[in-house]
């Protein structure tokens, strides 16, 4: 699990003639429409694979989510009841889609004919973050497979093994080889040359919002592809004053401490109306005591450890400048025991808006809680970050 290390993994430049070249030129060769695989060709092959691929995933489900466990700390319930199956419904939508993406015939007026074509972009990069590697995998791999494109994918150093064994999976769904290429390695060695290299026709990245800026002008100064990003969030939880408190407790606390609080959409800042206020910080802090932390293997257990000492240090920092900057300190505040990157369910009131934990995508187990009373108020105070985000309300 993510709170010892189980291997190293080494750095490698993807620059080197016996990776990049390669690598790059089997994918380019798949992709032209004069050198293409037939049996990857057409949408009913493609469909018919990822089809098979969801049917493997289904199958290896128990073996998928020990995977994701062991490379990010998540609990093993929440990989084998909640992302591996979605992992399935995922690819089973992408298939779907193979066969009914196409151009259009379009009326003109006169002896003309318009049509529009829909074909493959050709190579897509593909960069997953560590905090979701399958769903991730899912998200980036099944669209690309579905429009016939071929894909070099890097995940995230912290978190390699479950898309290797999805992709191996692929393989033995029928996939080709060359159309799906998995590298594991470093952003500086691995991601930076995807993202830079001109025969990549389209990028996408999931990550931190300085990293994504990286990536953006990589891809700009090389052959000017285009790049999907999804990057940080902050977003703010409301909770009006005539809600069911017990209810809006137990939201709040599930839309930030969900996989130890380590996702893009959590609801790390959250607004409470002022008379509701108190009620609102003394069950949230009694939420977070009774949130079971421990080994994720474990039944019963909601939270792991995170995902890297990198990570744990991280959080724990700043929780340390949410106290020095006078935030209240309600619950949790530090790590739960010894050993492993395990830290306790946070909980800080008295949040101002010129705090780094108000402002920070601190991506922990740490919850913010404001207090608001005027609509206006809050309508400013809810947006006050450079970080894009949903609203909780």
């Amino acid at each position: 699990m993510a709170s010892r290390r189980m291997c190293s993994l080494l750095s490698h430049s993807l620059t080197s003639p016996t990776s990049s070249a390669a690598l790059f030129s089997r994918g380019r060769n798949i992709a032209s429409p004069s050198r293409g695989i037939s049996k990857y060709s057409t949408a009913a092959e493609r469909q018919r694979i990822v089809l098979r691929f969801a049917d493997l995933i289904e199958k290896h489900n128990d073996e998928l989510a020990a995977l994701e466990t062991w490379d990010s700390g998540k609990p093993y319930e929440q990989s084998a009841k909640v992302e591996v199956p979605m992992l399935t419904r995922l690819m089973r939508y992408y298939a779907g889609w193979a066969d009914k993406i196409h151009g259009l015939t379009v009326p003109a007026d006169g002896p003309y004919h318009v049509q529009t074509l829909h074909e493959p972009i050709g190579v897509v990069g593909q960069v997953t973050p560590w905090n979701f590697p399958l769903l991730m995998f899912a998200w980036k791999v099944g669209p690309a497979l579905a429009c016939g494109n071929t894909i070099v994918l890097k995940t995230a150093e912290q978190t390699p093994l479950s898309a290797l064994f999805a992709a191996n999976l692929l393989h033995e769904a029928g996939l080709p080889p060359g159309v799906l290429n998995v590298i594991s390695g470093f952003g500086p060695t691995a991601g930076a040359p995807l993202a830079s290299h001109m025969d990549v026709d389209k990028f996408a990245f999931t990550g931190s919002t300085k990293t994504g800026q990286v990536v953006h002008e990589l891809a700009s100064r090389s052959n000017l592809k285009p790049v999907t990003m999804e990057l940080g969030g902050k977003s703010p939880f409301i909770v009006c004053e005539d809600a069911d408190i017990d209810k809006a407790v137990e939201l709040a606390h599930s839309a930030l401490f969900f996989n130890q609080g380590q996702c893009c959409c959590a609801g790390s800042r959250t607004f409470v109306h002022e008379r509701v206020y108190d009620e609102f910080v003394e069950k949230s802090k009694a939420r977070a005591l009774k949130r079971a932390v421990g080994d994720p293997f474990l039944k019963g257990i909601e939270q792991g450890p995170q995902v890297s000492n990198a990570q744990f240090e991280k959080i724990l920092e700043y929780i340390k400048s949410g106290i020095e900057s006078g935030a209240t300190l309600e619950s949790g505040g530090e790590r739960l025991g010894n050993k492993g990157y395990y830290i306790k369910p946070t909980v800080f009131s008295n949040v101002k808006d010129d705090m780094l934990i108000a402002k920070d995508e601190i991506f922990g187990p740490v919850q913010s809680i404001f207090k608001y009373n005027l609509e206006n108020y809050l309508q400013v105070k809810a947006v006050v970050t450079p970080l894009k985000n949903p609203a909780w309300l």
